[in-house]
């Protein structure tokens, strides 16, 4: 029932009054007592307002009372009638002359007019609205809920911030500003370990017109918190909000809290970074959008299908005869003196030993990529290179299967002097190339063949300035990287193509810059954001990429064109992060508005919208079937996504800094996660999507067993990571001596 109300009943069958004590008019509640919600409308000349409230909170006033008057009525009538039956005529009629005192009073009390109820009313709700009634309301609750039992304790404090954070505002609203920053400094150390984002942002709430101009401010005085509550936790804080009479904290809980209550035991402590989430006023139509259909299987005639279609799963035996025939066309082009007699038998052996592995990881993928749908492109997709097809399609037979018995080998990049100047790293699909973006505006290459045949005491002259990779460092030797200068700002983000002989790369001057690895030099400097632009990224077939930045917008750009292609806008706030659908025709992007959104490429119609993330977004990764979107945040939580309906399958708890990185295997099993607190973690995928055992949930393992493995870095946090076609895990970052 709306806490501002107050009740006032007429036996009128199922029909219950009350006064709105802001608006002066009557209201009618309409009750079923066997369900459990109550419509309301109003009496009043205005339009009128239905609205659903719990009937728990309506049908305790209205059935107690109807209860409670019948068996006084049954009991009087009792009395009177034993009296007369045994003669007692002097009792008889005292009785009888108190009960008709009794009606009378009651007659006197009901004949009030409703002019003067209105004004005590009114009276009553301006005693209620004093800064002081919010700050006890707050406290009391606050109390209440760190004494209840341990074992609900956890989901009833889950209702403590959005009662919070709407009492410091509603503060704000009514002018009382002092009050409410005393309010805001008193219970902001509850909340800043969960929320310490959110917070710094509403110290910049001022003055109620603050409350309209921050976004976010905005954005949560009008909208409503999802809690997940289990049946008893519920029940628990009904029957306190009742015992107390706490006016402004049930009108807060009801205004913008919507609880999801499930039968049974509370859920899991491990289960809390999905139980609250906020909702928009839109979240209907958030709804509608998630209806949509979406096709998120692989494209037709795959490199995959085509190795299928040409037996590319060879037998142990046959792989043997063909690696055989490779080396006799080596040694007859050869004819070397090296021993090329020598080198046949070799490589047989060598490839012998890895056939069995490495057909058994290609009889896996393509197993599951069987299973996976096949769509039709909606992009005119580019030619791929017989070389480069051929190059491929070799990993694909040499892909070493993975699961959670049979971990990655992890090749780690670390980069040493760099003064805090390093914004982010990208490696190439094979490991070969690794760059490096600089707050001084500069774009570093690493070849890893040239890195590894040059002496130690040319990669310290990182930091010295040249134009490319011939010029001499402070120390007389070659450096051991290509330098590309462009750019006036930082460069925030660097994407290499899928066959590594271009490079992309974004900066806070607002451009994209597109850079030829063969040639050592910049060929295109596309130009359309008005902000920073903070992620770039080639597309899975090269061609067309996408960027994020400050502006809001993400945009989708084809490499022949200096004008973006598609202008994608929804966001509330900075797009940082963008990650292409295995099928080139979506596209998801995170943004610090806590939402990720998929679009479709070519129509620019948002597809999918994610809601449950509680910090910004910084990165973003597809499982290779196209089925499951994985994103990081900045609070150090990774969430797993059903692209199919947009639902949140699992959170992976565990880290404790920003996720930087995400990357899948090429299988799918297993997804690798990168973070601020200088670890790599490997995260079982098969067991994330499936739901929890009730064993687990109730003793909070469900993580932990989703954990395969934490690989530690010295004081190294992980910038980047990706797996390459061979299933072989890159990861690379900054050497920090802060840590």
């Amino acid at each position: 029932m709306k806490a501002n109300c107050i009740k006032y009943f007429k036996e009128t069958g199922s029909t219950v009054y009350y006064l709105c004590p802001l608006t002066s008019h009557s209201k009618r509640f309409t009750i079923s007592l066997d369900s459990s919600e109550t419509s309301c409308s109003s009496d009043s000349g205005h339009r009128s307002v239905t609205r659903c409230y719990p009937a728990q909170l309506i049908n305790r006033y209205c059935v107690r009372n109807i209860k409670e008057t019948e068996m006084e009525e049954e009991l009087d009538k009792a009395v009177f009638m034993y009296l007369k039956r045994k003669g007692f005529t002097q009792t008889e009629q005292i009785f009888q002359q108190e009960q008709q005192n009794k009606n009378n009073k009651n007659a006197t009390d009901a004949s009030m007019s409703e002019t003067d109820l209105t004004k005590q009313i009114l009276t009553l709700s301006q005693s209620e609205n004093i800064p002081a009634m919010y700050h006890d309301g707050y406290s009391k609750l606050r109390s209440w809920t760190y004494s209840s039992l341990d074992l609900y304790r956890h989901e009833l404090l889950r209702v403590l911030y959005p009662v919070f954070i709407h009492c410091f505002m509603d503060l704000i609203a009514k002018s009382h500003l002092q009050e409410a920053r005393a309010f805001f400094s008193s219970f902001r150390e509850d909340h800043e370990i969960m929320h310490s984002r959110d917070l710094k942002k509403l110290e910049g709430v001022l003055s109620p017109s603050h409350l309209e101009e921050m976004e976010f401010a905005h954005s949560l005085r009008q909208s409503k918190v999802n809690i997940k509550i289990c049946q008893y936790s519920y029940d628990l804080l009904l029957q306190y909000l009742h015992k107390t009479q706490s006016i402004i904290m049930l009108g807060i809980i009801n205004e913008h809290i919507n609880f999801q209550v499930s039968p049974g035991q509370p859920s899991s402590i491990s289960d809390d970074a999905e139980a609250l989430s906020l909702v928009e006023s839109g979240q209907d139509a958030a709804n509608l959008i998630n209806q949509k259909e979406i096709h998120w299987g692989l494209l037709e005639d795959s490199l995959e299908d085509r190795l299928d279609k040409a037996g590319g799963l060879l037998s142990d035996s046959e792989k043997t005869e063909g690696d055989a025939k490779e080396g006799e066309l080596d040694e007859n082009k050869k004819k070397s003196a090296e021993g090329g007699k020598q080198g046949g038998p070799l490589k047989k052996l060598k490839k012998d030993k890895v056939g069995g592995a490495a057909g058994k990881g290609a009889r896996g993928e393509v197993e599951k990529a069987a299973a996976a749908p096949r769509v039709k492109p909606e992009l005119t997709l580019p030619t791929i290179p017989t070389d480069v097809e051929n190059s491929i399609l070799e990993d694909l037979r040499n892909r070493v299967q993975l699961s959670n018995s049979t971990l990655p080998s992890v090749c780690f990049y670390t980069f040493i002097n760099t003064h805090n100047g390093l914004n982010c790293s990208s490696i190439s699909h094979d490991g070969s190339l690794v760059a490096g973006g600089f707050s001084d505006s500069s774009l570093k290459v690493w070849d890893v063949a040239k890195l590894g045949r040059m002496g130690r005491s040319t990669t310290q002259g990182e930091t010295d300035s040249g134009l490319n990779e011939v010029t001499l460092g402070s120390n007389g030797g070659k450096r051991a990287y290509t330098l590309y200068q462009g750019h006036s700002g930082p460069v925030y983000s660097a994407s290499f193509s899928p066959w590594g002989d271009f490079l992309l790369s974004s900066s806070s001057d607002s451009t994209i810059r597109l850079w030829s690895t063969k040639f050592n030099a910049n060929i295109v400097c596309y130009k359309g954001h008005n902000y920073p632009v903070w992620d770039v990224q080639f597309s899975p077939v090269g061609h067309y990429f996408a960027s994020a930045s400050h502006d809001r917008t993400a945009r989708v750009w084809s490499m022949d064109r200096v004008q973006p292609l598609r202008i994608l806008a929804g966001h509330l706030s900075d797009v940082d992060c963008v990650q292409w659908h295995v099928n080139c025709n979506y596209l998801a992007t995170g943004s610090s508005d806590k939402t990720i959104r998929m679009w479709d490429v070519s129509t620019g119609n948002c597809m999918r919208i994610f809601i449950g993330h509680r910090s910004s977004i910084l990165c973003l990764a597809m499982s290779p079937d196209g089925r499951y979107l994985a994103s990081g945040d900045e609070d150090g939580t990774v969430m797993m996504w059903d692209v199919s309906n947009g639902r949140c399958i699992t959170p992976l708890v565990g880290h404790t800094s920003c996720i930087w990185s995400l990357a899948f295997s090429c299988e799918g099993s297993l997804l690798a996660s990168g973070s601020a607190d200088s670890t790599v973690k490997l995260w079982d995928v098969n067991t994330s999507v499936k739901p929890p055992k009730s064993e687990d949930n109730k003793s909070g393992n469900s993580n932990r067993l989703r954990s395969l493995k934490t690989l530690p870095t010295k004081s190294t946090p992980v910038y980047s990571l990706r797996f390459s076609r061979r299933n072989l895990l890159f990861a690379a970052g900054a050497l920090s001596t802060n840590l």
